[in-house]
């Protein structure tokens, strides 16, 4: 059972790039964050710094001509954090309650009370599970396995070289098509005789030259050495079940995302696929006080960098929730920054800072 409370204006879930510049934002603004995080665990394949923590080099993030290490960003990123005043904690969220403010989080060891809550939990590519695709030393990932073209497909090491996209849908179409701007062939399997990408997505890559599709294959194994990272794929031929080699010196697998949504299920609204709802130009979800960044609510263009924009608007959302307490809740009543309930029957005086000093009836 917890054993300690705690009580937060802000509370953060995720330390990817939208949470952490969600925390840098919101430290400035005096908020004095709490951001939560799963602790690393290897059989969850959960890393506290999100998915860039599995990823090289990043070329593409503003700031660094030279690129950067995606670990070294991401401490960056947390250092910039604690400078400010953030407070981190790294436990599991077992459960969370966001039916009335103040919103309760609870893990094995606290109780957590937030006026808001920005959740940038994240999303989480999904994977074969096949030898060979897990990180580095345990695979190739990292060194030849990856799940996003767009973040590493311009480095030296695809450039002019056989590549091989796993995957049959508008996510495999489109890094197919991405990568044979760098890559000297590039290679769909698919373990189906069809795709299903929309139509225009697959006459895109159909009409590609430096795309090869490999029908009715399923991937086996990612083949490779430490040394040179990934040097083949071994594949199984679902017609007859026979295995066969396919020479190349990358892997992408393009099976999709999904978001790390499953807390929230049946309190916020989510669209088919888990990814959360936000309104309008806003990262304001269904429930008033709580708020969406990063990849948990973009299933579009999932870069570091639109990520942490999204952060910087949720700790500004956040801030500003704050600033205009008290708010209407669904149920007609309104809240106060304490949490407190009131009805229209009573008056409330609330400065500027969001204190509450008077909540009384009003007068007849």
């Amino acid at each position: 059972m917890p054993t300690e409370e705690l009580r937060r204006q802000v509370v953060i879930i995720g330390s990817g790039p939208a949470g952490l510049t969600a925390a840098i934002y919101s430290a400035r603004a005096n908020l004095n964050p709490l951001l939560i995080d799963a602790p690393a665990d290897t059989d969850k394949q959960t890393t506290p710094g999100g998915q860039l923590m599995i990823t090289t080099d990043v070329e593409n993030y503003p700031g660094f001509a030279n690129g950067i290490e995606g670990p070294e960003l991401m401490m960056e990123f947390r250092k910039q954090a604690e400078r400010f005043g953030t407070e981190f904690l790294e436990e599991w969220i077992n459960k969370v309650d966001l039916q009335s403010r103040p919103f309760t989080l609870r893990t094995d060891k606290k109780i957590v009370k937030a006026d808001t809550l920005i959740i940038a939990s994240g999303a989480s590519a999904k994977w074969l599970g096949i030898p060979g695709e897990a990180k580095t030393p345990n695979g190739f990932g990292g060194n030849g396995v990856s799940a996003c073209a767009t973040c590493d497909g311009p480095l030296p090491a695809f450039r002019n070289k056989r590549l091989v996209v796993v995957g049959g849908g508008d996510t495999a179409m489109e890094e197919a098509t991405f990568l044979t701007r760098y890559a000297s062939r590039v290679y769909v399997v698919h373990r189906r005789d069809k795709l299903r990408a929309s139509k225009i997505m697959q006459e895109k890559a159909f009409r590609n030259e430096k795309i090869e599709f490999v029908w009715n294959v399923g991937v086996a194994e990612i083949l490779g050495t430490p040394e040179h990272g990934v040097t083949g794929v071994r594949l199984r031929n679902g017609a007859d079940g026979e295995h066969f080699t396919l020479d190349c010196e990358g892997v992408f697998i393009a099976i999709g995302h999904r978001p790390n949504t499953d807390l929230f299920k049946g309190q916020i609204e989510m669209d088919a696929v888990g990814y959360l709802k936000t309104s309008g130009h806003s990262t304001s979800t269904n429930i008033p006080g709580v708020f969406a960044c990063g990849d948990v609510q973009d299933s579009v263009y999932r870069q570091a960098v639109t990520a942490a924009g999204t952060g910087c608007m949720a700790a500004i959302d956040a801030e500003r929730f704050l600033d205009h307490l008290p708010v209407e809740m669904p149920s007609g009543e309104e809240i106060t920054i304490e949490g407190e309930h009131i009805t229209a029957d009573r008056q409330l005086i609330i400065t500027a800072t969001g204190e509450v000093i008077q909540n009384e009836p009003m007068p007849e």
